[in-house]
This record gives structure tokens, sequence and C-alpha cells, in this order.
């Protein structure tokens, strides 16, 4: 394969990769799998893992769940359904699998979250309050031990 070929396949990929994300980003709450998200843009599963990471840094089962649980932060921070609700809300099949993402993630389980953030983010601009509760991904988030 000449180098020419070799940055068009790449670029070909990325393309594909952002498509994948995208429609992650859109259709978070529905049972999205990789090879569901792989067959959207023909590449097998484990091709299409593999590329994601090396673009962005994580797999796109991580991707998917970062995306619900930042939407269930949302959730939480409105303060008017219970975490079960949100849990399927978003997306999630398991409560358990749900509160445990949560917390890795953001660093407190979700009852937790909603009980401090509720009225939290009053009064400050959307940009600002997207940008300050967004979660850490790639299990950064300092343990509630370890404050």
């Amino acid at each position: 394969m000449t180098s020419r070929a070799a940055a068009d396949q790449r670029l070909s990929d990325l393309a594909r990769l952002r498509r994948v994300r995208d429609r992650i980003d859109r259709e978070y709450a529905q049972p999205l799998d990789v090879e569901a998200l792989a067959r959207g843009v023909n590449m097998s599963a484990g091709h299409l893992s593999r590329q994601f990471r090396l673009a962005y840094g994580e797999s796109p089962y991580s991707y998917l769940m970062t995306r619900r649980i930042e939407r269930a932060m949302a959730l939480l921070r409105r303060g008017d359904l219970s975490v079960t609700e949100i849990c399927f809300a978003v997306g999630c099949a398991s409560l358990g699998t749900f509160s445990s993402r949560f917390t890795e993630l953001v660093g407190v389980p979700p009852s937790v979250y909603r009980r401090d953030a509720v009225g939290a983010t009053v009064g400050m601009p959307s940009c600002m309050s997207k940008q300050v509760t967004r979660p850490v991904r790639n299990r950064e988030a300092r343990s509630a031990g370890r404050a």
C-alpha cells in the first residue's frame, strides 16, 4: 500500500469514526452496542474498537457511557425523577451498572450527586454549568476516600 493510499484510508477511517461518535451523541438513550455501531460504518467490531480508542482515547462503550452519565447528571440536577427513572431514561438497562459507572466517573453515587447538586448551578449560564458539571473520563475521578 502506498503512503497516499494509507493516508486516504486513514482519512476514511476517521470520517467513519466521527459518524460513530455522532451517532452515539444522538442516540445515547437507545440500545447501542459495538457490533451495531460497526455494522453502521462497514467495519468489524474489533477494528472499530481499536481505531476509536486510537482516535479518541477510549472505547466506544466507554464514550457511550460517558454521554449517558452526562445526561443523567443534568436530570439529577433537575431533581424531579428518581435515580431508577433516570437510569432507564438515559438508556441503561441495569441500575447496578449505571450506579457503578456513575460513581466511577463522577466520584459519588447518583443519590449523593443529586443531594449535593440540586440548585448548585442556579443562575449559572448553561455554557458554564455544562463545563463545571462534565464528568471526568477514563477513571480520573478522585474516590470519596481520597478527597
